[in-house]
């Protein structure tokens, strides 16, 4: 069966990520891939090694009406029988450009449409009712759209949760992440990662953090994550972080690179949500047996359901200390339990269950 994967670009992102991941799984499953990109992006050099055959597709101006031509000629060279988009706007170029032939559209949703302009709304408007099918990352994000955008197809649209290529978690203990920070052992580290934007609440774990440090517990606490210069929430943390005193047990890492060591490193995974869509970074600290505190976004409730995550109202950072203060005084039975619950975790969300649904949507609408 032969699969082309449409994505903009190819900066390293959690989309990128499972594109990735799913290339790589589903090549040794006998399925036969290529991608075509409109930009370039630090996943580039991954994308490649994959050995898959990769294609560059700008579009070269604003209006570029011959891109969709373009694309024509190259899918059916290829003879290509499923074209499947990582964005709506891929979908909605991809659309024009199978009509006529026996191409099957298939098309991702990765995020909600918040924030998005006039033109983009009306875009997806018409795209979300042409393609084949319509995959979602989760059952809360298939009923936002479905409500959203009248969709009366139920058929159509299907939930198939994120896949994680678990192998990465599996690194040797290294105290090397504390030594770095001048952390001990013993000492309680908590951590959260993620990029500051708009879908994350970091400065709620902030808040939280200034009523802990009020407590007698002694704690270090790591952020994770690049600062975006479309929003000011890095800044805003930082800014509070310092106001209150914090600086001295609060250290923001920028982005790494080497995350599952970062995670075995954690006493406990806190995390805040404003609208994410599945939350990898969730499922990951879960996975790694740590012991994970999320607030109670209907998605988050969603994907930590038999996972032993601990959830706290959204927003509420007296809530959090409440549900941060027993673990605390109690630490050793929390990690056992995430430790027993990480096979489950692993069970549900690994990147070969995930290409398994794939390939059997796939065959389903050639």
């Amino acid at each position: 069966m032969k699969v082309a994967y449409m994505i903009g670009a190819l900066e390293r992102g959690g989309t990128e990520t499972l594109l990735l991941d799913t290339i790589r799984q589903a090549t040794p499953e006998g399925l036969d891939c290529i991608l075509i990109y409109r930009k370039g992006g630090a996943m580039l050099s991954e994308f490649i090694q994959t050995g898959i055959v990769i294609e560059h597709l700008p579009i070269q101006h604003r209006i570029d009406i011959l891109y969709v031509f373009r694309l024509r000629r190259m899918l059916l060279s290829h003879r290509v029988q499923i074209i499947h988009a990582q964005t709506p706007f891929d979908a909605f170029l991809a659309y024009w450009a199978v009509i006529g032939t026996q191409i099957s559209l298939v098309l991702s949703f990765h995020g909600y449409d918040f924030g998005w302009s006039w033109f983009a709304h009306r875009m997806l408007k018409f795209i979300v009712k042409r393609t084949d099918v319509n995959i979602y990352v989760s059952n809360h994000l298939r009923n936002y759209y479905v409500v959203a955008y009248s969709l009366s197809c139920f058929d159509k649209q299907k939930v198939i949760y994120n896949g994680i290529n678990f192998e990465k978690l599996d690194v040797s203990h290294s105290n090397t992440f504390r030594e770095e920070l001048g952390i001990s052992p013993p000492e309680l580290l908590m951590g959260c990662i993620g990029n500051f934007v708009a879908v994350r609440d970091q400065l709620t774990i902030c808040r939280f953090l200034d009523k802990l440090q009020k407590s007698t517990i002694d704690f270090r606490f790591v952020f994770v994550g690049s600062r975006n210069s479309s929003n000011s929430l890095y800044d805003d943390c930082v800014k509070f972080c310092r106001e209150n005193g914090l600086l001295n047990r609060v250290y923001f890492v920028g982005s790494r690179h080497d995350v599952p060591r970062i995670l075995k490193n954690l006493d406990a995974f806190v995390y805040a949500s404003n609208h994410d869509s599945f939350g990898i970074a969730v499922v990951e600290a879960m996975a790694a047996g740590v012991p994970v505190f999320v607030n109670d976004w209907p998605v988050m409730q969603e994907i930590t359901e038999g996972g032993g995550a601990y959830l706290y109202r959204t927003k509420d950072s007296d809530d959090l200390l409440e549900k941060i203060v027993p673990f605390c005084q109690n630490k050793l039975s929390y990690l056992d339990k995430a430790k027993k619950n990480a096979s489950l975790v692993k069970n549900k969300y690994s990147i070969h269950h995930h290409v398994c649904q794939v390939i059997h949507l796939y065959k389903s609408i050639v």
